[in-house]
């Protein structure tokens, strides 16, 4: 197989030579394969953060400022490590709220509940300013529908769903942070932890 230099792989990249992606993908893909499938994952769940990473890193090149700092193969490692974090931080947020959804409402505690209202009310504010393509394309995936599946729904490219759900999962989270409400919340949080220590 023939060897890239990181500078040949950037450029390719940012030529969007699809010969590279496709070395990418052999050279790299069973490293992030590895990774994901010790930390829960499946193979499936490998190749889509896979290419979630490749979608980011075409996004910071496209950057003429970005300038890597390290190796291009530790670069992607880390982006597509953090991207397997958030999948499963997500994964979690999303049993427990289920879990709390069936609990009698006699074992909750009255601030859990409020402060669950509050993070329903932030987050559905938030969701409703995205624009509607992006409202779409999350809440077909919340449902568990396959990138495909979507794709074949609305009438776009499987690449046009990966990225754009990439976009608006990025979106969203930033409208959720820059919520007063959140801000609120976290300020009071934040206030508290001084206050116990």
């Amino acid at each position: 197989m023939k060897e890239y230099t990181d500078n040949e792989i950037i450029e390719c990249l940012r030529s969007r030579k699809s010969f590279v992606v496709h070395w990418l993908s052999d050279r790299y893909m069973p490293m992030i394969r590895l990774m994901v499938c010790q930390k829960g994952g499946t193979i499936e769940d490998a190749l889509d953060i896979f290419q979630d990473g490749l979608i980011i890193m075409l996004e910071k090149l496209d950057d003429k400022q970005f300038a890597l700092t390290c190796k291009f193969k530790t670069f992607l490692y880390c982006v597509c490590e953090h991207l397997w974090k958030t999948v499963l931080e997500k994964r979690l947020a999303s049993a427990n709220y289920f879990v709390r959804r069936i609990e009698p409402e006699g074992d909750k505690d009255f601030t859990e509940l409020i402060d669950h209202q509050m993070y329903e009310e932030i987050f559905h504010d938030a969701f409703e300013t995205l624009d509607p393509i992006s409202k779409k394309i999350l809440t077909l995936y919340w449902q568990e529908k396959s990138p495909q599946e979507i794709a074949d729904k609305l009438g776009y490219t499987y690449g046009y769903v990966r990225k754009k759900k990439c976009e608006a999962q990025s979106e969203l989270t930033k409208k959720v942070k820059r919520h007063p409400g959140y801000m609120r919340i976290k300020r009071t949080e934040i206030a508290a932890r001084e206050v116990v220590h």
